[in-house]
C-alpha cells in the first residue's frame, strides 16, 4: 500500500468531529446500578440473565475469542447486526451522501447496493469476467473518480460460489486510493486463506465475516468487521451504543467452545458439495455447474424460471438468480442435509422427464 494513504482525508469532516454517545455501561458494569433508567426489578423468568441491564457496549471478551479465532487482536475486530451492520457504518463513515460514490463488481451480494441506495451514495458498476467471475482489476481501477470512496468484493461470491484470485485481490489492495471491502461470508467452506490477518499490514483493508453461515448461526445476527485499529475505532464511534445484545453475544461465546462441532459440520457440508454436485451433473435439465467453495451451487438449467416455481410448489425453496449478469437461467441452491439433498434431486428428476 503506498505511504500516500491518508484513512483521515476519507473519513467524512463530520465523523471525524463526532462526539458519540457516551452510554452507562462504558463506566460501571458491576455495583449497585441505579445509573442507566433500567428496571430494577427485572423479568423474575431470566434473572439469571440479567436481562434487565443494558448489555456491554463493546464487548470484550467476544471480541478476543474472534481475534485470537482470526490471528488479529482484540482491537481490530467489531461486532455487529449481522455484516451488513458493517457495511452500513463503513457507507456512514466514508462517504458523504449525494456527493460519494462506490464500486461494485456484479454479479454480487445486493446489500451493497441497497444499503448505498438507503444512503444516496452513487454505486458504479464493474462487471466480473464472464467466463470465471473474477474481478476485472485494470477496469476497476479506471472506473474509481476523484469521489470513489469504497470497493466491494465478495469471495467466495454471492451468488456465483467461487473466491477470487489472490494477486488480483492483492493488486487491488495496493492501488485502490480508498477503503477495499472484501466480504468473506462463506470463507470457512473455502480452502482460500482468509484475508483477516492482513488488515495490519494494509491500511484500507476491511474484512467482513459472519457467524450466519459456516456456524450455522444466522438466527443470533452476529457479523464481524475485522480492520485497522483506526477503522475500527471510528465505528465503534458511529455504531448504536449497544448494537449487540446479551443473548447473541452469549451464544457466540458458547459456540466458540464448540469449534470442533463446527469444523466437522463444515467438513460434511463441503462433502455434501461434492455429491451434490455429482448428483445435479447426471440429470438432463442442468446444463453447468459453476465452480464454488461456498455452502451453494449456482446452477445452470433449462428453464430455470419454470424449474424454480415447480419446486417451490413443492416447498422446496432455492433462489432464481437469472436475472444477475452472466447468470442467465440460473439457480443458487444452498448445500443441504443428506434427506435435503436427496429430496432436492428427486423432485428435479421427476422434472427431467
Amino acid at each position: 500500500m503506498s505511504t500516500s494513504f491518508d484513512l483521515e482525508q476519507l473519513v467524512r469532516p463530520n465523523i471525524r468531529d463526532l462526539k458519540p454517545y457516551h452510554s452507562a455501561r462504558e463506566d460501571f458494569s458491576e455495583g449497585l446500578l441505579l445509573d442507566a433508567n433500567e428496571n430494577s426489578y427485572g423479568d423474575p423468568s431470566r434473572s439469571a440473565q440479567q436481562l434487565h441491564r443494558y448489555p456491554s457496549p463493546t464487548h470484550p471478551p467476544l471480541r478476543e475469542r474472534i481475534a485470537q479465532w482470526r490471528s488479529v487482536r482484540a482491537e481490530n475486530i467489531f461486532v455487529g447486526v449481522g455484516s451488513d451492520e458493517g457495511i452500513d457504518l463503513l457507507y456512514r463513515i466514508f462517504c458523504t451522501p449525494g456527493h460519494d460514490r462506490i464500486i461494485i463488481t456484479p454479479p454480487t451480494y445486493g446489500m451493497y447496493r441497497v444499503s448505498a441506495n438507503i444512503h444516496d451514495i452513487a454505486i458504479d458498476e464493474v462487471l466480473l469476467s464472464k467466463d470465471d467471475f473474477q474481478p476485472r482489476v485494470d477496469r476497476i481501477l479506471e472506473a474509481v473518480t476523484p469521489n470513489t470512496k469504497i470497493l466491494l468484493l465478495c469471495s467466495p461470491n454471492n451468488p456465483t460460489g467461487n473466491t477470487f484470485d489472490r494477486e488480483k485481490i492483492r493488486r487491488l489492495v495496493e492501488e485502490f486510493p480508498g477503503i477495499i471491502v472484501i466480504d468473506e461470508a462463506y470463507i470457512d467452506f473455502s480452502d482460500q486463506q482468509s484475508w483477516a490477518s492482513e488488515v495490519n499490514r494494509y491500511p484500507n483493508l476491511v474484512v467482513l465475516q459472519t457467524l450466519s453461515k459456516s456456524f450455522g448461526l444466522a438466527g443470533i445476527r452476529l457479523g464481524i468487521t475485522v480492520a485497522p485499529e483506526e477503522i475500527i475505532e471510528y465505528m465503534m464511534k458511529v455504531k448504536a451504543p449497544y448494537n449487540v445484545n446479551k443473548l447473541t453475544a452469549s451464544q457466540a461465546m458458547d459456540a466458540f467452545d464448540r469449534l470442533g462441532s463446527i469444523e466437522s459440520n463444515i467438513a460434511d457440508i463441503r462433502q455434501q458439495r461434492k455429491q451434490l454436485r455429482r448428483q445435479l451433473q447426471e440429470l438432463p435439465l442442468v446444463e453447468h455447474i459453476y465452480p464454488s467453495e461456498a455452502n451453494f451451487l449456482l446452477v445452470r438449467v433449462q428453464n430455470a424460471l419454470d424449474v424454480y416455481q415447480k419446486l417451490a410448489d413443492q416447498g422446496i425453496i432455492v433462489r432464481y438468480r437469472g436475472k444477475e449478469p452472466h447468470c442467465e437461467s440460473t439457480l443458487r441452491i444452498t448445500v443441504g442435509t443428506p434427506a435435503d439433498n436427496k429430496r432436492l434431486i428427486s423432485a428435479l428428476k421427476e422434472l427431467s422427464i
